[in-house]
């Protein structure tokens, strides 16, 4: 399938268009297009190409034209709105004592609709706001919060690097970026170093990881003992760029600090020396996906011989010659001394009926067997 890539803004996402065959496109010419929301002002990212279908979302939306004279006298008059149109908004805002804070408008390609894009702390109830906005304008008015780091892309800025923001002009999307990143990289874990102007981890870090983490697996570790040609030493700091090992060594009493290359340094690799994290084993498969976990050296016998085994293992020394257990631990009247059988549940009858148990007994024992009882009333 053939397709054009268009992007909206400078340095932002490119999407998929079905260019016109009757018309001849250049990079960076501005188009009009149709989107699922209305017609945009556009600028093309890349000449029209053959690629999958499955990489492409349909229904595959068309150029209408290439951008004529009137088309962008209208995208002018819609920048010239723009400081009016933010300066109504933030009064608007601060006459409904809402906590937020307006970072941006856009007007639509049309006219007929603005953007205000805020950022706030928490959720904002902004439906009267709206309300007042739309008397105002008379067109529709739409409301977008966006987090620190589309701030920061919407205002732009300059990095401690000097240039442009990486998310504003050269990211057309936010790339994961992690602190382990920086710590491979050997950079400064100093905050202020490597956070950028949103307060967030600078998104430059994930440009080059790729190298470092290949890098970082062939350097040694920082403090590890290694063998130089001029003798054992102290690995002090690594340059992943030059692949050069700074070892402090101590020669007649002083220490020397000497840079080599890294295929001059005998040391032993990261990949012999598995952490706790690093360190595999194999795990089965759960129950019910044909996983069989190992079983003991028992287990594997046939029933009647495993239960002979215990039964032997049962059986103690003292058990077998018939031998009795001494007695000589227990004392009258402790714990070790057998109790009497139905003493206890005398004293419970005594306590129920105010009778001694012992009573009770003997007209339990008076009593005929139950085959020589004849009922009362009757004869045979």
């Amino acid at each position: 399938m053939k397709v054009i890539g268009i992007r909206f803004k400078e340095g932002g996402k490119v999407y998929y268009f079905a260019p016109n065959e009757n018309e001849t496109y250049e990079e960076g010419m501005q188009v009009v297009v149709e989107t699922s929301k209305s017609t945009e002002f556009a600028y093309v990212a890349f000449l029209p190409k053959e690629v999958d279908e499955s990489e492409v979302v349909q229904p595959l939306k068309p150029i209408l034209r290439i951008a004529t004279d009137r088309d962008r006298e209208q995208v002018r008059r819609n920048l010239e709105r723009k400081p009016q149109a933010m300066k109504i908004a933030q009064e608007k805002i601060e006459k409904h004592g809402l906590k937020m804070k307006l970072i941006d408008c856009e007007f639509a390609f049309d006219g007929n609709k603005v953007i205000f894009y805020f950022s706030a702390e928490g959720r904002v109830d902004f439906r009267e706001l709206v309300k007042d906005l739309a008397g105002t304008f008379r067109i529709r008015i739409e409301l977008r919060q966006v987090g620190i780091r589309d701030e920061t892309r919407l205002l732009g800025g300059f990095g401690p690097c000097g240039r442009e923001c990486c998310c504003a002009g050269a990211m057309p999307e936010f790339r994961k970026v992690s602190i382990k990143m920086a710590k491979v990289q050997g950079l400064s874990l100093n905050p202020g170093k490597i956070s950028g102007l949103c307060g967030r981890l600078m998104c430059c870090l994930s440009y080059e990881n790729d190298y470092y983490a290949e890098a970082f697996k062939k350097m040694p570790k920082v403090g590890s003992e290694v063998m130089t040609p001029e003798g054992r030493g102290t690995v002090v700091s690594d340059n992943m760029l030059k692949m050069v090992v700074r070892v402090k060594i101590e020669k007649d009493g002083s220490l020397v600090y000497r840079d080599f290359p890294v295929e001059e340094v005998r040391f032993k690799s990261k990949k012999e020396e598995p952490g706790p994290e690093d360190e595999s084993e194999e795990i089965p498969a759960e129950e019910g996906e044909g996983a069989v976990s190992p079983a003991p050296e028992e287990s594997v016998r046939p029933p009647r011989e495993r239960r002979e085994k215990r039964r032997e293992g049962n059986r103690s020394p003292r058990r077998e010659s018939g031998e009795q257990r001494p007695n000589a631990q227990r004392k009258e009247g402790g714990k070790g001394q057998p109790k009497e059988r139905g003493k206890g549940k005398d004293r419970r009858r005594e306590r129920q009926n105010g009778q001694p148990g012992e009573r009770q007994q003997k007209e339990h024992a008076a009593r005929p067997p139950r085959e020589e009882r004849r009922p009362s009333g009757g004869e045979e």
